[in-house]
């Protein structure tokens, strides 16, 4: 059991970009025949080392090249979007899928990409609001009076309540944004007492709890399966530490959010047993074992794809033989 990531980093030194692409679509079809139960492909913007900023089109043609793995867009920077052509693709990607695909919508948090578009960072909160107001009954084929004029969008979901959506987030604004609109929740921190906080919110705003899902401390969110773990650190650690000091670099004052390091060397990274881990298949078999699906990340950071194959079928080897024992 094992979950797949995919954001698409391409730095300039590592493998091209139109390699990667092929690889990612070319993987969820080989993996979810071999216990892959989800994909989970993020949202960037004017990213130096080209980080996915369509993910919509990406899980379009994994959807066409899968038929039951799962797929999670998380997350939508949504006031970055107009919501009516957002939920026109919605629809069809639902319909292209069959109700596989689901949504984590957040606000975002650089400010470079507000101005990649030329909107004000500032609005965002109310932004998403106001889109998530409209969002669901627009994806539903509900008419929808959005500012100032009437709108429907065609055609309908094969959903009959539409694709699953949630909120992502690590803060009280998050949680609160999530129930206000009857939205399940994901958040990037463990933060004491959001969840329970998030459940008031849900109720007292009419609404019971949706899915929720925290992070478990300790616990990787970037894992590679090797024979040879010094040897794999060798190879794959330059692209594991572009990630990993790429994706801090967007949050320079947070070290809340389970996934970011700010460890700057291949050395750091290992040593500090965060979330980026080399696994051994014994470790790796007995990860699944504990209950929990192996977190893969195969081509992060660019690494080469014949790199990233072998090491997605050593962890999918381990993940398999853990579920037999």
């Amino acid at each position: 059991m094992f979950t797949l990531r995919f954001d698409m980093r391409a730095p300039d030194w590592a493998a091209p970009a139109t390699d990667l692409y092929a690889a990612a679509i070319d993987m969820c079809a080989w993996a979810e025949t071999r216990g892959a139960i989800l994909a989970v492909l993020s949202e960037h913007h004017g990213a130096d080392d080209g980080h996915l900023p369509t993910p919509l089109i990406l899980a379009s043609a994994i959807a066409a090249k899968t038929k039951q793995l799962a797929i999670l867009l998380a997350a939508v920077p949504i006031p970055l979007w107009d919501p009516v052509r957002l939920a026109e693709e919605m629809t069809v990607l639902d319909l292209i899928s069959r109700g596989r695909v689901l949504y984590a919508f957040g606000v975002g948090h650089r400010s470079e990409e507000y101005e990649h578009f030329g909107l004000d960072i500032t609005t965002r909160g109310r932004v998403a609001d106001e889109m998530l107001a409209v969002l669901s009954r627009l994806v539903r084929g509900e008419p929808v009076e959005y500012r100032g004029r009437r709108v429907r969008v065609t055609p309908r979901c094969g959903s009959a309540a539409g694709p699953l959506m949630m909120i992502a987030g690590g803060s009280k604004a998050a949680a609160r944004r999530a129930a206000t609109h009857g939205l399940g929740f994901i958040s990037q921190t463990d933060s004491p007492g959001l969840r329970d906080y998030y459940e008031s919110q849900c109720r007292a705003a009419g609404h019971e709890p949706g899915i929720v899902q925290f992070p478990v401390p300790g616990a990787p969110t970037a894992v590679f399966v090797a024979d040879d773990v010094d040897e794999a650190w060798d190879l794959l650690g330059p692209h594991l530490v572009h990630d990993a000091v790429t994706a801090a670099s967007y949050r320079p004052h947070d070290d809340s959010v389970a996934s970011i390091t700010r460890a700057d060397n291949i050395t750091a990274l290992r040593e500090s047993e965060g979330p980026y881990r080399i696994l051994t298949t014994d470790e790796a078999a007995d990860y699944v074992c504990g209950g929990r699906p192996l977190p893969l990340h195969p081509l992060c950071g660019g690494i080469p794809t014949d790199v990233a194959w072998r090491h997605l079928e050593l962890a999918v080897a381990a993940a398999t033989r853990a579920q037999s024992e």
